[in-house]
């Protein structure tokens, strides 16, 4: 249901800080916590001795002890010392590959060997100091796809989000889906509108006039296994849309990892990165307050949709065009995972 030889966000840095973190992704059981010199280390989330969690322990000197009877943890899976005892014969458990970068940290769930940490998806605004980041995390009871095919298909803006970033405008503009390898991408672009409160804010944010009409765009794409950006943004209606300006808009990239969990839920670190007026930081904290309400609304159809769905497990869902994004998004998946499938079965 999900690839496992692949790359997800399961943390940020502070959720680790002085103390370890357990997580559930892709179906293991995890506990994440910096070892020997700060490094970030993954281990299963369970104890060679009497079976007891290990993220309910804590750290020491760089290992990670039992809370339950004080067995000391290796960053490599083996056990080090316990109070009283030899371990040498003690089974190991197993460890993750985990990479640190651009303020997250990457997981790989799969087989250590195939981990490259050249392959994590690059993200140019987070080392950039000409943009600036806010963002957080939910966690969300439904299949981490139903989640994908919501972001490749913005229609539901106008009814989800229409205190915010919805109008009838989007219902109106045509969307264009393209595959571009294993990316998908989705378009639209909406011309002489007026921006709906969101973006009012987001412009006056940006010392630009928010009663007048602009033009609007919205760009998604999807990269496996379940990494969606979207550009967005409004520039004043006649100074090149897209392509305007910066003096004439407000832009961001809608930032959205979706790390599955179980079949029926998945983690969601949601965000936007934007490239105007990057020192201010009350702005970012009014733009991430602000997204985060709008995604709790997607929180709430979503959960109740994949409720519905395992309700009435006989009932095929429709396919219409607005929902090309998600379609093809779901088919990048399942060449991921039969691929999968092909080499276990070679090996």
């Amino acid at each position: 249901m999900f690839p496992r030889n692949a790359w997800y966000v399961a943390c940020t840095p502070d959720e680790i800080d002085g103390k370890p973190l357990g997580r559930q992704i892709c179906g293991e059981k995890m506990v994440f916590y910096r070892g020997e010199g700060g490094k970030v280390a993954a281990v299963e989330d369970f104890c060679p001795h009497r079976g007891a969690p290990l993220s309910l322990g804590f750290v020491r000197d760089g290992h990670l002890v039992c809370g339950y009877h004080g067995l000391q943890m290796g960053c490599d899976g083996k056990a080090v010392a316990m109070p009283g005892q030899r371990v040498r014969g003690f089974p190991c458990i197993r460890s993750y590959a985990v990479e640190e970068r651009y303020g997250f940290i990457w997981v790989w769930p799969g087989d250590r060997a195939l981990a490259d940490p050249a392959t994590i998806h690059h993200l140019e605004w987070a080392e950039n100091p000409e943009w600036a980041y806010g963002g957080g995390l939910y966690h969300i009871g439904c299949d981490y796809r139903l989640m994908i095919d919501n972001l490749m298909d913005l229609t539901h803006e106008t009814y989800v989000h229409a205190s915010s970033i919805g109008q009838k405008e989007i219902d109106e503009a045509p969307v264009t889906t393209k595959v571009e390898g294993e990316q998908v991408v989705t378009s639209r672009f909406m011309e002489n509108i007026m921006p709906p409160p969101f973006w009012q804010a987001a412009l006056r944010g940006n010392g630009l006039a928010d009663d007048v009409p602009v033009d609007r765009w919205q760009i998604c794409r999807f990269n496996a296994p379940s990494h969606v950006m979207i550009e967005v943004g409004v520039a004043h209606a006649g100074k090149g849309g897209y392509h305007a300006d910066p003096a004439h808009k407000a832009s961001s990239i809608v930032v959205d990892f979706i790390t599955p969990e179980t079949e029926t839920s998945h983690w969601y670190f949601w965000g936007m990165a934007r490239n105007f007026k990057p020192d201010d930081a009350a702005l970012t904290e009014t733009i991430r307050a602000g997204q985060g309400r709008i995604f709790s609304e997607d929180r709430a159809m979503l959960e109740l949709q994949q409720q519905n769905i395992l309700r009435h497990p006989e009932r095929k869902l429709l396919m219409l065009n607005i929902d090309a994004g998600g379609v093809q998004s779901r088919r990048v998946i399942d060449a991921w995972l039969a691929r999968e499938r092909a080499g276990e079965a070679a090996a």
